[in-house]
């Protein structure tokens, strides 16, 4: 990696950390955004996410960003690609709860 490349992934990481921050207090302190930006406020506002869980969620997201931004190039993930591959990891591991089919009666 060039040593542009490195800094230019550092100011994107940079960015993302500050723009999350302001996401979770709720007041976005500036008036210019980059189009990756746009899209990561965008869905971040759109995905719903269950309140008893939610602050460990954010925070598994803002850990998969920065680990995304360090093996690779950006732009950073959005939350609701981050909970797609959340949820296909627990599915692959069986993790997550399966709705038990119906018994068949047993025949004696």
């Amino acid at each position: 990696m060039t040593l542009e490349a490195f800094a230019e992934q550092e100011l994107t990481l940079n960015r993302f950390h500050r723009l999350f921050r302001e996401l979770l207090a709720g007041n976005l302190a500036r008036n210019s955004f980059q189009p990756w930006e746009i899209r990561v406020i965008m869905d971040y506002r759109e995905c719903r996410l269950p309140g008893k869980r939610r602050a460990e969620i954010l925070r598994q997201y803002d850990r998969a960003v920065t680990r995304q931004m360090q093996t690779g190039p950006g732009p950073p993930m959005t939350l609701s690609e981050f909970l797609a591959v959340r949820e296909q990891r627990r599915k692959e591991n069986g993790l997550v709860e399966q709705v038990a089919a119906p018994m068949a009666s047993a025949a004696p």
